[in-house]
């Protein structure tokens, strides 16, 4: 018999886009799955929504809002399957790729994680554009997420397929953080797995530039998330392996967060540099127009960047 995946949908205000999440896990040709979908006190219509697709099959949940952590850590307690597949409620699955990635674990080592092209796209799917390829192939676990910290990559959850007793050993989402929850929770998950596998075949496609989003937040609640997770990373990635490669791509991970925040966070700002210090030091310069860079050699990278701001149309 077919494993059983359960698909797992966090859910807040996702009205416009839920039906096409919905009917991407719906038509995954993946022969056994369950759906789960968990709405964190939504304000729209997201359950009305949901709901509609009940008769096939997928499962409502609804929770005080609490934040999409504490809604995949209930969907988790909820699930059933042998895999385990994160989908955000805006985003969606090629019918292959579950299948895919199945396959592909079913020929791996014990306890292998599998991920597999994911592209960003707006409006229409099909204009998604795949951009990370450096890391699509298969990796030591802890090379992967050197590979990641030092280039500051972003992690996206529906590009993974986990077996269900990797994501217990890892344990549940940190319902602590906001902003890189995802970050942080696949930092565990794959360091709790024996290989990372790339299926060549299937896809996720992040659906970007919506108005609202975590991931374009800049509260200081987001910012302060976004600077715990980097803790967080750093201590897992350095209970792994203390080495001077980890030491250099967390002093990168630390100079990068630093650019990031600036201006907007100056004394988070100012502890990232000095966690990077503390690690080695970067090399690394922030990303400018020539204009800005021009100023940065005269006045430094933060008030070049303040300047810039204060001077742009």
């Amino acid at each position: 018999m077919s494993p059983l995946v359960s698909i797992l949908i966090p859910c807040y205000n996702a009205a416009p886009w839920l039906a096409a999440t919905l009917a991407s896990a719906l038509a995954q040709t993946h022969p056994r799955t369950e759906i789960i979908v968990v709405d964190d006190g939504s304000s729209d219509h997201s359950v009305t929504v949901a709901r509609t697709f009940a008769p096939h099959g997928v499962r409502v949940v609804t929770q005080p809002n609490a934040g999409a952590s504490a809604a995949r850590n209930h969907a988790l307690r909820l699930a059933c399957g042998d895999f385990i597949q994160f989908l955000d409620a805006d985003d969606l699955l090629t019918p292959d790729k579950i299948a895919a990635q199945v396959a592909r674990l079913a020929r791996s080592a014990p306890d292998s994680i599998a991920t597999c092209r994911w592209g960003r796209f707006s409006t229409d799917p099909t204009n998604a554009i795949f951009v990370d390829d450096a890391v699509f192939r298969d990796f030591a676990p802890l090379d992967y997420l050197l590979a990641h910290t030092g280039a500051a990559r972003m992690i996206h959850p529906a590009a993974w397929l986990v077996p269900r007793r990797v994501a217990d050993r890892a344990g549940p989402w940190d319902e602590s953080l906001s902003l890189n929850d995802d970050g942080e929770y696949f930092a565990r998950v794959v360091l709790a797995t024996s290989a990372i596998v790339f299926s060549p075949s299937g896809a996720s496609l992040y659906r970007s530039n919506l108005p609202g989003s975590l991931s374009r937040q800049r509260s200081r609640r987001a910012l302060e998330s976004v600077f715990r997770s980097v803790e967080l990373i750093t201590a897992h990635l350095r209970q792994a392996e203390d080495s001077p490669r980890t030491q250099r791509a967390l002093a990168d991970y630390w100079q990068r967060l630093a650019f990031e925040i600036y201006p907007e966070a100056p004394d988070l700002c100012r502890r990232a540099e000095a966690e990077s210090a503390r690690l080695g030091g970067s090399s690394l310069q922030p990303s400018m127009g020539p204009r800005q860079r021009a100023l940065s050699r005269l006045l430094g990278w933060k008030l070049a960047r303040r300047l810039g701001l204060i001077l742009s149309p």
